[in-house]
Formats: structure tokens, C-alpha cells, sequence
């Protein structure tokens, strides 16, 4: 297992159980203690989970606290590719879509780069830079400015008056939470009012949320829960979720890992 499909699961540890212990996850890994150590050390230092003695707890953010994309890319990998498969379905040549800033959205935007045709709007670098390096010739990719925030998103007055004079086909939307008292949330004030404008751009929106998205709640709603036409999520979402958010949305996507 190389050091960064441990790590991940590692992670995935933590935030299942609240917290690990070295010596059980040396034996569980076949490394040393010192090897688990380093590995705590590089999540600790990525903010993803706080080092205590003999292992590591959860971190619990604040509502506008904002995690970058490096640190977001290693989480929910498997059911991130699973909903970015789905997603890709969606979209067919000569559509013309945004894709907000996220890591799940950056996952879409490398099942898009052999779609003929299509143009795409976006405020992330990252999603971007796919595209570009790709270079199919009969893609049209629009990069608004902005501000750069820690997930590598544009935002500000520049990204909403590029965004506003735009007519789209559909939106995919990452977010940061979902609840059914907040909506869909951002942990970034200037970036929920650049994602309300990709919504008002958009004849559809599609939401992209993980799991774990429910019940976190950034400190900025971006729209309600039935703002969504469609919401793809995973099937680690438990049953009273589903049913809630069946009600809320037009059409609800649960897929499996890959």
C-alpha cells in the first residue's frame, strides 16, 4: 500500500471511529510505529486531524472554516470517482455547463475532457487546468477572475460579473454541507454568492455532496435543499437522510463505490 492510499485510510479511520491509536494501525498496516507516526505528522500538518499521544483525534471545524484542495482530495475518493461517473452521464455534446470549485467537480471535469463540442464555465483552477491540458480543440473552457481562496476557487465582484451574463445548461454544484435547516452551505462568503450566481446562470442544477456532507453546515447558504433538480450522493447515507432528501429534491442519485 503506498503511503498515500494508507494515509486515506487512515482518515477514514479517524473520522468513523473519533480517533486511532499507532500501535493498532502499525499491526493492522504491516509498518512500523514510526512509519504510522509520520503518517499522523502529514495529516496533523494538512489539518485534517490533530496528534495526540499514542495517536490522533478528529479536528472539528467551525462553520467558516475552509479546507484546501489538497487536503480535501483525499477524502471520500472512491465515492467522489462514483457520483463523477454518474455526473458525466448527464452531459452530452455541444452542452454548454458550468463546474463550481471542488475536488468531486474536478473528478467530473476529467470524465468531460473527451466530450466534443462542450463549453465550460468554471471559477476553478484546478477543473480548469484539466480541460486545458487535455486541449481537444472543440472545447470551450471560460475561467473567470476573482480573488484565489484556499480550495482554488475565484471569487469576488470579478467572478459574479463575468458569471452574470451567462446562460447555461446545467450546473454541477460541490458543497461544502447540506442540512435541511441551512441548504447547501460554503465555509466562504465571497464563494456562496459566486455559486448563487452559477445557479441563477443555469436552467439546471446538480448538486454533487458526499455523505459526509450531511449535517455539516458552513457559515454561508448557498440555495435551499430543493433548489437541486438532481443530487447525486453515496450510499453511505443513512435511510432518514435518503428519505429526507428524496422529498426535498427533484431526483435523488445514490451510487455505489466503483
Amino acid at each position: 500500500m503506498l503511503a498515500q492510499q494508507r494515509q486515506a485510510a487512515i482518515l477514514d479511520r479517524v473520522r468513523a471511529s473519533g480517533g486511532v491509536r499507532v500501535s493498532e494501525l502499525a499491526t493492522e498496516y504491516g509498518v512500523s510505529d514510526m512509519t504510522i507516526r509520520r503518517d499522523l505528522e502529514a495529516l496533523a500538518d494538512r489539518g485534517l486531524l490533530e496528534k495526540v499521544h499514542g495517536g490522533a483525534t478528529t479536528v472539528t471545524p467551525g462553520s467558516a472554516h475552509e479546507p484546501g484542495f489538497a487536503a480535501k482530495s483525499v477524502r471520500q475518493r472512491t465515492e467522489k470517482a462514483a457520483m463523477a461517473m454518474r455526473a458525466a452521464t448527464l452531459v452530452s455534446p455541444g452542452d454548454a455547463i458550468a463546474l463550481s470549485a471542488g475536488t468531486t467537480t474536478a473528478g467530473l471535469a476529467q470524465r468531460l475532457v473527451d466530450v466534443p463540442e462542450l463549453t465550460v464555465v468554471t471559477n476553478s483552477i484546478p477543473v480548469a487546468d484539466i480541460f486545458y491540458r487535455a486541449g481537444r480543440p472543440d472545447q470551450t473552457v471560460v475561467l473567470t477572475g476573482g480573488t484565489r481562496t484556499p480550495s482554488d476557487a475565484l471569487v469576488g465582484p470579478v467572478a459574479v460579473s463575468a458569471i452574470g451574463k451567462l446562460h447555461l445548461d446545467m450546473l454541477f454544484l460541490g458543497v461544502h454541507g447540506m442540512s435541511e435547516r441551512a441548504g447547501y452551505t460554503t465555509p466562504n462568503l465571497m464563494e456562496a454568492e459566486v455559486n448563487r450566481a452559477l445557479v441563477e446562470a443555469a436552467e439546471r442544477l446538480v448538486v454533487l455532496a458526499d455523505h459526509t456532507k450531511w449535517g455539516t453546515v458552513g457559515i454561508s447558504s448557498i440555495v435551499p435543499l430543493e433548489a437541486a433538480d438532481v443530487l447525486i450522493t453515496d450510499d453511505g447515507l443513512d435511510a432518514a437522510a435518503r428519505d429526507l432528501l428524496a422529498e426535498q429534491v427533484a431526483e435523488l442519485i445514490v451510487v455505489t463505490g466503483p
